[in-house]
């Protein structure tokens, strides 16, 4: 988890001149890191956050853009939570509750993300997913199962989510896994556009050169294991050949043809030797398809000479452990 550390420390502390995106990422992380409780009598809105650096600028920005001063609580570890927990308080908060979005005019609970940000500007947009990932959000190491990931409080917030996604142009999904929605962007390209968007530029260069060097790594890694591939099945065909040509000689005796005789022991004094290989040791040379038409005959020949004779052929002479080849 270190890499999302670091992405919400570089979050944290991008500089937003304008009010109204300051506004919306400030609506986004209320929406997805806790909502709102009833506390006697009165409306209260909770967030809870990871890092102290989001904890801090979520209190400055409550206090700017609203002239509210929350309660900020340290929770400690337990369970399957190995780091603290920050919990932002508002209290007496129905009014903060209406001017961000979380409550609509009827006083009921906004169950995705108020309509005015997901119609807002691109800015706008790039904020709530911006404090989306503040307040939920992961990000994994480029690989395989690379993901950019914000765990959502519903379904309606997810498909919220995805929605502003697209109108930033990227492409992200919403699955639900055991009663939790989480919206997902799995494309390294879009996972690098998402980020920069909301302002991780470092990150986006860090994660960047990470994901080449395993992309470099990963062709290496394949081109390594075909080539152990091909040098394997290369010398079970040679081992596989040897046993058979062997064998051939054995059933053929005084009657194999000298220009085939030739190639079966071409064959089996240069047993690691590929048949390109055996094609320059004969004298005079011969090419790769000269070589294997003849071992070819003499295997055909002797095969058929076993049928006469009601013996098992040369594939008989295979060894017990070979790998079909």
């Amino acid at each position: 988890m270190a890499l999302t550390a670091d992405v919400k420390e570089e979050l944290a502390r991008v500089e937003v001149p304008k009010t109204s995106v300051r506004a919306a990422e400030l609506a986004s992380v209320l929406r997805f890191a806790g909502g709102l409780h009833i506390i006697s009598g009165r409306i209260a809105i909770e967030a809870e956050v990871d890092s102290p650096t989001v904890a801090r600028r979520v209190t400055r920005d409550l206090g700017e853009l609203y002239g509210v001063r929350p309660d900020v609580s340290v929770i400690s570890p337990s369970g399957m939570r190995r780091t603290n927990q920050y919990l932002v308080r508002v209290l007496d908060g129905e009014t903060l509750a209406r001017q961000t979005g979380l409550l609509d005019a009827r006083r009921r609970p906004v169950r995705g993300l108020p309509n005015k940000l997901t119609t807002g500007s691109r800015e706008d947009v790039a904020a709530v997913w911006r404090g989306a990932f503040l307040a939920q959000g992961t990000l994994t190491d480029p690989g395989r199962s690379a993901a950019l990931e914000v765990t959502c409080p519903g379904n309606e917030a997810a498909m919220a989510l995805v929605g502003a996604a697209g109108r930033l142009g990227i492409s992200a999904k919403a699955r639900e896994v055991r009663g939790v929605h989480r919206v997902v962007i799995r494309d390294g390209e879009a996972i690098s556009a998402m980020l920069a968007l909301m302002g991780a530029t470092d990150t986006v260069r860090n994660w960047e050169e990470l994901r080449q060097r395993r992309e470099v790594r990963a062709t290496a890694n394949r081109l390594v294991n075909f080539d152990d591939a091909n040098l394997r099945r290369s010398a079970q065909a040679a081992v596989a050949a040897c046993a058979r040509v062997e064998r051939a000689m054995e059933l053929l005796g005084d009657g194999i043809p000298e220009h085939l005789r030739y190639a079966g022991e071409l064959r089996l004094a240069h047993r690691d030797a590929s048949l390109d290989e055996l094609g320059h040791h004969a004298d005079p040379p011969m090419t790769k398809d000269a070589v294997a038409g003849r071992i070819r005959r003499l295997l055909a020949m002797a095969d058929k000479r076993a049928a006469d004779l009601g013996v098992p052929g040369t594939e008989a002479s295979l060894p017990a452990d070979l790998d079909d080849v």
